[in-house]
């Protein structure tokens, strides 16, 4: 059966894949008529091509959406992979439990969220979500099935956890949830005029903030490069458990704003940015400010806008992810990633993260001790190309790298260069699952 799904930055567009969907954890994995290879598909919001599997078949796993076990008492969950991280949330967190690390957003499934390691505001305390996957069942395609854990099987346990799914299809997974009073964030909003102004909340507030994040300005220049809002916060203490937390807060499609449409590719520019940027800075009229919030825009502010890819238009967006030390080399190279993209092409959302020093299990998992930067940019074809390519040279200099889930154009050499563990970890690959970003890496495609 033909597919047409897409990975959230709908670049670059696939037609030529088979949909095998996965209903039940016990079946044996579908085998393709032709032989072709397999991948895992979940809720496609890897934004490259990392969830794509052109001329193969995707393993969708919608349908493994079941929960199989809750101890309200020690906050362990298991559930199947294609749960999502929204389900979970609707389930356990009117009893007082959350997720130990979620992404920028819910719409993701637990096998995407151990596939591709993902990491949250909370990276410098909680490292990524993988270390708080106590196990798993991996099937591969020889019909094996092994669970996984830090003392069984803990190869393929470390293989797997950032493996892009490419060692087999997760089946069910089991998680170590963490206590929380309220539904409620206690924040703090800050602005600072520099990127010298970031490396210097965000140190400070590690010690005392369980999450931190900042919104940048792509256009600032100068002595205004890299200003923006720097957001921090903890789980709101016992006495505001009398607010109530009504399961309304919780939306399983988006919220009600929807994009209905793709919109021209003249929409965004550098004129609609820069207005966009001047009033979300200085919506806070140069003044910190703290409040209390549920914890559903704090962590999820786009999922309130369904379908908020298509303001990008049809061609589609690439996000550039990278990491970089925190060193003057580190540095130099942000100032000049943000310098680059400024002058060529505006990011719409621009993010900047610190992570901690708390290594993840998994071999192939993106965060190190450092500073992420994230960058949008809408697809201008050659153009948006070049810049990216430069981009990348300048992170592979300072000795950095970049996240294969937001990634659609990263070269062999680079990904050689980042991600020395891939000799390893390639011998832990299913021989019959494949995908996209794996062969254009390897120089297979």
């Amino acid at each position: 059966m033909g597919s047409e799904l897409q990975s959230w930055g709908r670049y670059p567009h696939v037609e030529e894949q088979r949909m095998l969907p996965v209903t039940w954890a016990s079946d044996s994995l579908p085998v393709p008529a032709d032989g072709g290879t397999l991948l895992p598909y979940g809720q496609g919001r890897s934004y490259g091509d990392s969830c794509l599997n052109a001329g193969g078949a995707l393993l969708t796993t919608t349908r493994l959406d079941r929960f199989l076990a809750f101890d309200p008492a020690t906050g362990v969950l298991r559930c199947e992979s294609g749960v999502t991280l929204d389900a979970i949330l609707r389930l356990v967190s009117w009893q007082g439990w959350f997720l130990p690390v979620t992404p920028g957003t819910k719409f993701v499934s637990v096998g995407g969220a151990i596939a591709n390691d993902v990491h949250g505001k909370n990276h410098h305390r909680a490292g990524t979500f993988g270390r708080h996957v106590r196990r798993f069942e991996l099937v591969r395609s020889d019909g094996s099935r092994r669970v996984c854990s830090p003392e069984e099987n803990p190869d393929y346990y470390e293989a797997t956890i950032g493996g892009l799914g490419l060692t087999g299809l997760i089946t069910w997974a089991e998680i170590q949830l963490r206590r929380m009073s309220n539904p409620y964030i206690l924040q703090e909003t800050i602005p600072f005029t520099n990127l010298d102004g970031f490396l210097s909340l965000a140190h400070e507030s590690e010690q005392d903030f369980e999450f931190t994040v900042a919104w940048i300005d792509s256009l600032g220049k100068g002595k205004t490069l890299g200003k923006g809002l720097f957001y921090r916060g903890n789980h709101a203490p016992p006495q505001f458990d009398a607010v109530p937390l009504s399961r309304s807060h919780l939306s399983r499609n988006g919220g009600g704003l929807a994009v209905p449409f793709d919109l021209p590719g003249f929409a965004l520019n550098r004129l609609s940015v820069s207005a966009f940027n001047f009033l979300y800075y200085n919506r806070q009229r140069g003044r910190s400010s703290e409040g209390l919030i549920h914890y559903d825009p704090f962590f999820y502010p786009l999922d309130s806008i369904h379908r908020w890819n298509r303001i990008y238009g049809h061609r589609g967006f690439m996000q550039f992810q990278c990491f970089v030390p925190v060193n003057d080399t580190g540095v130099t190279a942000l100032r000049e990633i943000l310098d680059r993209a400024r002058s060529e092409l505006p990011s719409f959302l621009t993010v900047l993260k610190m992570f901690g020093d708390v290594p993840s299990p998994g071999w192939m998992s993106f965060p190190r001790r450092g500073v992420t930067l994230a960058l949008d940019f809408a697809n201008r074809g050659e153009r948006t190309y070049k810049l990216l390519e430069e981009l990348d040279r300048v992170t592979r200099q300072s000795g950095g790298r970049v996240y294969p889930a937001k990634d659609a154009r990263m070269s062999p050499e680079s990904f050689a260069a980042y991600y020395p563990e891939r000799e390893r970890f390639a011998r832990y690959v299913d021989p019959a699952f494949s995908s996209s970003f794996w062969r254009r890496v390897n120089g297979a495609g």
